[in-house]
């Protein structure tokens, strides 16, 4: 199987649809603008459009998702430099630095929104400018949106809603025996309380009983995890303070022979054992794909329905489960997207 780390560009999903996403240490990314292309550059009409691309904290995951947008704009034609210039920011897991990133960006013609904390702050300051986020959990309950069918206002965009039903059949399916799993999240996040509360409640009809440890950052992590060692898996959710510290709750994974499964496929490549997750990179290619339609018919945000990601791979690490103590199932090596090697 391919690594992750050479993912092809999939197709694009835009049916709408029904309706993460994280620090080990300090993000590599600072708040400090980063623009890209040449602001000289020209379109036809003889002007260039500005788009500012906000997120919450630097992990693959979340950067997929930007690149991904811009992929999914230059296969609709904007090519960067010369029609589109972006501007990357990232807030380093800090609100206050979100809140300055979007008075930042009030004059962009265009704002991607990366993660629930990043669209929160960007659609509470910027009520004029378009807005299109992903990697959104539930955009609804995170009151971005009016609805799914018809957002309103001056947003839109993609979600990353879990498959949590086949997240955690997985975990039996690797384990059968498991009684017990340690639900680890944060307790600052919108997106992780609401998948928390999906796994709570699919996990009785499995035979599960969820103990869950909450953190507010990311230095909390990996006490967090070794309060739940007497558990039979952990699983990590939509989550970007634990997927940003991933490596933290590896350690302890490794140490207690704890399998670990994730909501993030970038995370397997980290040290986690499996993963059943939105393809994040063809869901920024999606909204991607969605902001160029709005660009090029004059519509608003508002009017755009939210779509759902459709794209879903399985991602195992054989690696980490021999040093979780576990073996994979053959079937599940072999309907595996993706095996770290």
């Amino acid at each position: 199987m391919p690594s992750l780390s050479r993912r092809s560009l999939i197709a694009l999903a835009t049916a709408a649809g029904l309706g993460l996403a994280g620090c080990a240490g300090s993000p590599a990314a600072t708040p400090a603008a980063t623009p890209a292309g040449s602001a000289g550059a020209t379109t036809a009409s003889g002007q260039v459009l500005q788009i500012g691309i906000a997120q919450i904290v630097d992990h693959p995951s979340l950067n997929d998702l930007r690149d991904g947008f811009k992929e999914g704009m230059a296969a609709a034609g904007y090519v960067e430099g010369t029609d589109v210039v972006y501007e990357d920011r990232n807030a380093a897991g800090d609100q206050a630095t979100l809140t300055s990133i979007a008075s930042a960006f009030g004059s962009k013609d265009l704002v991607v929104a990366i993660a629930t904390p990043t669209a929160q702050a960007m659609v509470q300051a910027l009520p004029d400018t378009p807005i299109f986020f992903a990697g959104v959990t539930d955009p609804v309950g995170a009151d971005l949106v009016a609805s799914l069918e018809a957002p309103g206002g001056n947003v839109t965009g993609t979600s990353d809603f879990p498959p949590v039903a086949d997240q955690l059949k997985l975990i039996k399916e690797i384990l059968p025996e498991a009684r017990t799993i340690g639900l680890l999240y944060s307790s600052a996040e919108t997106n992780s309380h609401i998948h928390a509360d999906m796994v709570k409640e699919a996990a009785p009809a499995l035979g599960l009983e969820v103990k869950e440890a909450t953190v507010s950052n990311s230095s909390e992590v990996a006490q967090a995890a070794e309060s739940l060692t007497d558990v039979d898996a952990f699983f990590i959710g939509t989550d970007n303070t634990f997927v940003s510290a991933m490596e933290s709750v590896v350690q302890v994974a490794e140490a207690n022979k704890i399998p670990l499964v994730v909501s993030d496929p970038d995370s397997v490549v980290r040290g986690a054992l499996a993963a059943y997750a939105v393809d994040y990179r063809a869901q920024g290619v999606q909204t991607g794909t969605m902001a160029a339609q709005m660009l090029k018919s004059g519509g608003k945000a508002g009017d755009i329905p939210v779509e759902r990601a459709k794209d879903l791979e399985l991602s195992v690490n054989p690696g980490a489960a021999e040093r979780m103590g576990v073996t994979l199932p053959a079937d599940v090596l072999a309907r595996a997207d993706h095996t770290v090697d």
